[in-house]
């Protein structure tokens, strides 16, 4: 397992409230890579009006649906991906990738990182939040969708490029997040029902997730807790 250097105790129920601890978001220009429905972009520009956001997302179902729904002032969608961002240099204050960086293929991982530090300004950030592989719920999604290879190479092109010289890491912050089901029938729905990965599971291996998820989830009306990761970078 990627087992965290720090051991978590700090429980956050709303990322946002982090971002804005450690980010200032007065009127940036914000760039989210791997949107997907743009919860936390949506929920950024009610609370901050005067920033904007550009929300890339490369899984043509889900941009669909995005571009369905009304419309936030301040953001707009664009059907693209990290590793080829379609704006022009220093376009952005900050940069969001949030449970995101892990879904970049392998291959094109030190790519997507040199592109989002091209479309940064001077001094810009980039916010990456990464689920940890470790975990009770990750006990039972490893067993249809095991992420430990690509969310190990992702924390390692993040340190690959701060070894590069064109970054500096202005924090690595470690929290635990609590994620909510009702039962078995929820979280299938919820943890099969994405767009851009294959989960469906059944006969056999549906029995073993459900066997799994009812020995180790929390007691009645407890949530799991998922342990994340921030890294915060600076473009230098």
């Amino acid at each position: 397992m990627e087992i965290s250097a720090v051991a978590p105790t700090e429980l956050v129920t709303d990322e946002l409230a982090l971002l804005q601890h450690l980010v200032p978001l007065r009127a940036q220009h914000i760039i989210e890579l791997g949107c997907g429905a743009a919860q936390l972009s949506r929920r950024l520009l009610q609370t901050h009006p005067a920033c904007s956001v550009s929300a890339l997302e490369v899984d043509e179902q889900q941009h669909a649906k995005n571009l369905a729904e009304p419309p936030t002032p301040g953001l707009s969608f664009v059907p693209a991906g990290a590793q080829a961002i379609p704006f022009v240099d220093a376009s952005f204050d900050l940069a969001l990738m949030l449970k995101s960086l892990h879904h970049v293929p392998l291959e094109l991982l030190d790519t997507a990182l040199a592109e989002t530090r091209r479309v940064l300004r001077p001094d810009g950030l980039l916010y990456v939040s990464e689920p940890v592989f470790d975990g009770p719920l990750n006990e039972v999604m490893r067993l249809f969708a095991d992420e430990q290879q690509v969310r190990r190479a992702a924390y390692q092109a993040l340190q690959r490029a701060l070894a590069s010289g064109g970054w500096r890491e202005v924090t690595e912050h470690h929290f635990l997040m609590p994620v909510h089901f009702a039962d078995f029938d929820e979280f299938e729905r919820r943890m099969t029902g994405v767009t851009f990965a294959e989960r469906r599971f059944d006969g056999p291996l549906r029995e073993q997730v459900r066997a799994r998820f009812e020995a180790v989830r929390p007691p009645a009306g407890e949530p799991f807790v998922r342990p994340m990761r921030i890294n915060l970078l600076q473009k230098i």
